[in-house]
């Protein structure tokens, strides 16, 4: 029995897309623009695209497409010691799932209580999220007992996940060609109504007018470079997975483009409709845009749900929203989860599926319940944090540095280069041996200094630890499953290639 297979190219990139463009795309980058320089804060950014992003992407799509494998084994094909690289990548990404379903577990709750001619977080947004939907406690310290509606809303969050891989990506294909593109439209819905309304244009010019002053700030080319890890997407296993069901020939290098640019517009494109409703709000309560813009769930969940309700028909214009949100969040999630189930069906040459997809979901749900707990927000912010700022950054490193310095970079070029009848020069080579390596050496390194300097979020050190622990256990573990690795255990390839 063969290797599954996308039914076409359009599904697999509908796939890689949807992973790609998540909630980091609507809550996330439209305010580090505006925070570091506005349209000056694009310099960075597409130079850390190209430079960056778009090289460990064709990277990870090229490993997945070459040997057919998840993340896991196409490192244990190189070499047999090398497979704790997709460990560490994949774990990452399981350890980000827990929560990441709970978010959407937030998002039903918003989407299903839009059905309503009075939406309930009117004239205070702020406590219908932190109270009524999380039952938040005070502090990190007081856990509280667990959110039974949030719980049940997780619930059925694992249970859609799990009816969305039982069967790979046979139903992840049919699934993403609807959740895909549903978003977009959404989103073009809300631009729409948010352009022509008082406030729009001024809340776009503060979203983008340029301070070229920022570009001496080396924290907007920090945060430009984290910011293109953290949205395609690498460091996970997903795309190396998602590569592994194409046919050999496909071409890497157009898929690897079309993914990129496609997440980097959707991103650009979401701060016009975020700041064309956050300048309405702004001007409709007499304040600056300044006091109204924020990042994540503070954003999505109680500073957009205000602006949304000083609308006419405000209800509908919140399920838009909150809809969106969800389809966006949803193909993530569903895409890390494939990414586990791929390198666990690896292990079999037939593997059962929906065993595998049932497990993996109800472990995961079990899991998660610590999150939909009253410190659930704190744990969440605590493990996002370090999971993201260290767990995937050492993944890519590893990638780039195995790929740069030991198996060869000219020979995943020269791989691209045959399927895509191109001709990618050695610049690549140059940024997988050197450029990425060391920017993202500085970058853990800036991160670790800014973490012993001034420890994150005003947290206990008892909590912090929780988020070094979610780190570094995927990191020991990974190391252990790569010192036994055995040469019996996997088709030794390199001399092959």
């Amino acid at each position: 029995m063969g290797r599954e297979r996308w039914k076409s190219r359009t599904v697999f990139l509908f796939a890689a897309i949807g992973s790609a463009v998540g909630l980091g795309n609507v809550w996330r980058f439209p305010y580090m623009t505006y925070k570091f320089g506005g349209g000056a804060f694009l310099i960075p950014y597409l130079i850390a695209l190209f430079v960056i992003g778009i090289p460990l992407l064709m990277l990870e799509f090229a490993l997945g497409q070459k040997f057919q494998r998840g993340a896991v084994d196409s490192f244990r094909k190189i070499h047999h010691k090398l497979g704790g690289i997709g460990v560490l990548a994949v774990l990452s990404g399981f350890i980000i799932v827990l929560y990441y379903a709970v978010i959407m577990a937030w998002t039903l709750i918003y989407m299903l209580n839009s059905f309503s001619s009075e939406l309930p977080w009117v004239g205070n947004a702020d406590g219908y999220f932190h109270t009524t939907v999380l039952g938040l406690t005070d502090s990190v310290s007081s856990i509280g007992g667990i959110n039974i509606p949030l719980l049940i809303a997780l619930f059925v969050i694992w249970v859609a996940i799990y009816f969305i891989v039982r069967k790979g990506v046979d139903s992840v294909g049919k699934v993403v060609m609807i959740s895909m593109p549903l978003p977009l439209i959404l989103m073009l819905v809300l631009f729409i109504r948010g352009i022509f309304l008082p406030g729009a244009f001024e809340g776009i010019i503060a979203y983008l007018q340029p301070d070229l002053s920022a570009l001496m700030d080396p924290d907007i080319w920090i945060a430009a470079v984290a910011q293109i890890f953290f949205t395609l997407s690498i460091g996970f296993g997903i795309m190396t997975a998602y590569a592994s069901f194409n046919s050999k020939n496909q071409n890497v290098r157009g898929d690897t483009y079309i993914t990129a640019i496609s997440d980097a517009a959707m991103s650009l494109f979401a701060g016009f409709v975020v700041f064309a409703i956050l300048g309405y709000m702004a001007t409709t309560e007499g304040v600056a845009v300044a006091d109204v813009a924020t990042s994540g769930p503070g954003l999505a969940f109680v500073v957009f749900p205000e602006a949304l309700s000083l609308l006419p028909s405000a209800w509908f214009f919140s399920l838009l929203f909150f809809l969106a949100l969800f389809a966006l969040g949803i193909d993530s999630a569903f895409s890390i989860v494939e990414a586990v189930n791929t390198t666990i069906g690896d292990r079999y040459k037939k593997p059962n599926r929906p065993k595998i997809a049932f497990f993996t979901c109800l472990i995961s749900f079990l899991l998660g319940i610590i999150f939909v707990t009253g410190a659930g927000l704190y744990f969440l912010d605590i493990v996002d944090y370090f999971i993201n700022n260290y767990g995937l950054v050492t993944a890519g490193l590893l990638e780039a540095v195995v790929i740069g310095w030991y198996f060869g970079p000219k020979k995943i070029r020269l791989f691209v280069n045959k399927q895509c009848g191109c001709n990618i020069r050695g610049w690549w080579d140059y940024a997988i041996k050197y450029v990425i390596p060391i920017a993202l050496i500085i970058l853990l390194g800036y991160q670790f200094y800014t973490d012993i300097t001034t420890p994150y979020g005003g947290y206990p050190q008892w909590a912090l630890a929780i988020g070094w622990v979610s780190f570094l256990i995927p990191l020991i573990i990974a190391i252990v499953f790569s010192l036994k690795g055995k040469r019996e255990d996997v088709v030794q390839s390199k001399k092959r290639l």
